[in-house]
């Protein structure tokens, strides 16, 4: 009699959700373990849906149909407003929600526990032994951690691997298609459209609305301004919020300072296109996303392996988070089809470590230009990757890994 073999993942999100279901395809018994208690849909805003992300779900078999806008076009748009550049660069633009909800739907929920997190495990040659925050502990053959940037799995596993301050911050906000005003619509919505301050970068394109309506008049625009923000100096004051309390790695949107908010909306008024400044002004409740990058040596732990962005992460430039997800999951899973659980996580570890190196070398690449401070490598890059045409032609673009 042949046991079923069984997994542990840790995190309900892209990368969790995509382990759970490949594994649970060949035949194994997979249970997701999500600490937040609230169901994850509406986080996030707008991505890219590459081409490679979309060909995996096509072979899961899920429903890429509608997954999100087609756009066809990019533009630059100068200080005073003039379109001084175009490329054609047609691919699809999704919303993290939309994306999560096809994987969320594809796995059986039965098998997909809200409200518990990890507290820590303990392995041997057989099993690994998981002690959850419900108070249960549980065996299984393989313990995947899929649990994100602030990583439990990734913390016992590799305390030293930490999330690096890259020097910038994003502010980011969904607009909803209904607000724009008619000249700045047909300006700008079908478009991705960039504004280029001197060492900034502002770009916009269109996304589903609210439950992946794709009708005209309902879908939403994703916004994206780069800014640099000294790590010893202003990154502190952003974080800080009206109670003095400082927060570390983010700040949760409402609590960030009514006056950092003021002082990003006078920089709109005297930097960005009087389009964009008009999109600025449009703005309620942003968000305000600090720019890391982490960068793990090691994916295999015996029976335990790091995914996603527990493993590494990438700044956005490369649009390329949900697809290294999906090529994690997929290389672990078909790894996992041999008998040995340490063997076959050592030749994932050795698989995706070149792939994920190089996503964060060309992330770094593409944002050295926006950094507070650049060592003299950093300064030839900006030279290099930071020019507009760039900017432009090799934003949110895979070529230079899937060529």
């Amino acid at each position: 009699m042949v046991t079923q073999r069984r997994a542990l993942v840790i995190g309900g999100s892209m990368s969790g959700l995509l382990a759970g279901i490949m594994l649970m395809r060949r035949g194994w018994a997979v249970d997701i373990y999500e600490r937040v208690a609230s169901e994850l849909s509406g986080r996030g805003a707008g991505i890219v849906a590459q081409a490679e992300l979309i060909a995996r779900l096509d072979a899961l078999g899920l429903n890429t149909r509608d997954l999100g806008v087609a756009m066809t076009t990019r533009q630059i748009l100068d200080r005073e407003g003039r379109i001084a550049a175009t490329i054609a660069c047609p691919q699809v633009l999704t919303a993290w929600e939309r994306v999560y909800r096809v994987l969320r739907d594809a796995f059986p929920p039965e098998f997909y526990h809200r409200g518990i997190g990890l507290v820590g495990f303990a392995q041997d040659a057989q099993r690994v032994r998981a002690q959850l925050s419900d108070g249960r502990t549980l065996e299984a053959d393989v313990l995947i951690g899929a649990d994100g940037l602030r990583s439990t799995v990734r913390q016992q596993c590799a305390p030293e691997v930490a999330p690096l301050y890259a020097g910038y911050v994003a502010w980011r906000s969904l607009l909803a298609e209904r607000d724009f005003p008619p000249e700045i619509h047909r300006a700008l919505f079908e478009l991705m459209t960039f504004c280029l301050p001197p060492g900034e970068q502002f770009l916009g394109y269109p996304v589903a609305g609210p439950e992946n309506d794709l009708r005209a008049g309902h879908r939403r625009y994703n916004i994206v301004w780069y800014r640099p923000a000294a790590e010893a100096a202003e990154l502190p004051w952003l974080l800080t919020d009206e109670s003095g309390t400082t927060h570390s790695i983010s700040i949760p949107p409402p609590l960030i300072r009514r006056d950092a908010i003021a002082a990003m909306r006078a920089a709109a008024e005297r930097l960005l296109a009087p389009q964009c400044r008009t999109l600025v002004r449009l703005i309620d409740g942003p968000i305000l996303q600090p720019i890391y990058d982490l960068q793990s040596t090691r994916l295999a732990f015996g029976r335990v392996a790091i995914i996603g962005d527990a493993a590494f992460v990438a700044r956005p430039h490369v649009a390329a988070g949900v697809s290294k997800a999906s090529d994690d999951a997929a290389t672990l899973a078909a790894a996992l089809d041999g008998d040995d659980v340490e063997a076959a996580l050592r030749r994932f570890e050795v698989a995706r470590l070149a792939d994920n190196n190089i996503i964060i070398k060309r992330a770094r690449h593409l944002g050295a230009y926006l950094q507070a401070t650049q060592t003299e490598e950093e300064r030839a890059r900006s030279e290099l990757h930071g020019i507009p045409e760039a900017v432009m032609a090799e934003t949110a673009v895979l070529d230079f890994l899937y060529s």
